[in-house]
């Protein structure tokens, strides 16, 4: 008889690459929020933060303590560092490689090029320089730990720069290395919609519009939407500032604004301003 847990993997149609498929070949795909709450089942408003908090790695949802959770997560991440990368690229050690994720899972959502990220490590008496920081990332890339958006020239339509942001495949995991104290919603919000927009099958990159900068421009053929996360609105000022670089886009693609609203989809000055876990859910959409 198949469990749920078989039921919500076996339901899963996605179009990117799991956590990790390498030496172990055992880590799969991260659950959505969907599938958590297939899993668990609705549990209230805050159910979502629940989510973020605890990430997807359906392993871990075996663990009824947050804690114990966390230790297979940990677990989880040691094996794809040492095994999957360290032993397969016969890398030195893994204490470097340890030091730049943990980095990128502190700084997910920022952007970084190889020279920053080296110039940061090097002046916290890590010995590394922007070439092995390059080709790291790509390690970890590889492993899918990490996604990549490159930066998006709105004017131009084009790519642009060596900077990029990453993102971390499973906001448990982050949790789960660099612990709970500074949980940083805004920036795990950014992470899983991201993610979000991976599952759906669009290419997700930054938008640069001169100074400004829009959370995502997501493009799935010859669909193309402007989207900025925010984990709240509530406050005018906030809302307007969320606002700003949508408006400031001159073309005629759809511009949406996420965040956890709580209400109906309304818009606001031709921005459709969706509600965070519906749009998750599948709810509402643009």
């Amino acid at each position: 008889m198949s469990t749920l847990r078989d039921r919500t993997r076996s339901s899963r149609v996605r179009t990117w690459r799991p956590c990790s498929q390498g030496a172990t070949g055992r880590f799969t795909s991260p659950l959505s929020f969907g599938e958590y709450r297939s899993y668990f089942g609705e549990q209230g408003t805050d159910d979502f933060d629940g989510f973020i908090r605890r990430g997807g790695l359906a392993g871990s949802y075996d663990y009824d303590g947050i804690s114990e959770s966390y230790g297979y997560i940990r677990d989880v991440y040691k094996t794809i560092l040492t095994r999957d990368l360290v032993q397969k690229f016969s890398l030195p050690d893994s204490a470097v490689l340890e030091r730049l994720a943990e980095y990128m899972m502190g700084n997910s959502g920022n952007l970084n090029s190889p020279n920053n990220i080296a110039n940061v490590l090097d002046a916290n008496r890590v010995p590394i320089n922007h070439v092995t920081v390059g080709r790291y990332i790509s390690y970890l890339r590889d492993a899918f730990v990490f996604y990549e958006a490159r930066r998006y020239d709105i004017k131009g339509k084009k790519r642009v720069g060596t900077q990029a942001k990453h993102y971390a495949c499973d906001s448990g995991m982050r949790y789960a290395v660099l612990g709970t104290r500074d949980m940083d919603w805004g920036r795990m919000y950014e992470n899983a919609a991201f993610l979000e927009l991976m599952g759906r099958g669009y290419e997700a990159y930054v938008g640069k519009l001169y100074q400004k900068e829009v959370d995502f421009v997501a493009k799935r053929g010859s669909e193309l939407v402007y989207i900025q996360v925010s984990d709240d609105i509530s406050s005018e000022s906030t809302l307007e500032r969320e606002l700003v670089p949508l408006l400031s886009v001159r073309d005629a693609f759809p511009k949406v604004l996420v965040a956890r609203t709580r209400h109906e989809p309304y818009a606001r000055e031709g921005v459709l301003v969706l509600d965070f876990t519906r749009w998750l859910l599948g709810e509402q959409g643009f």
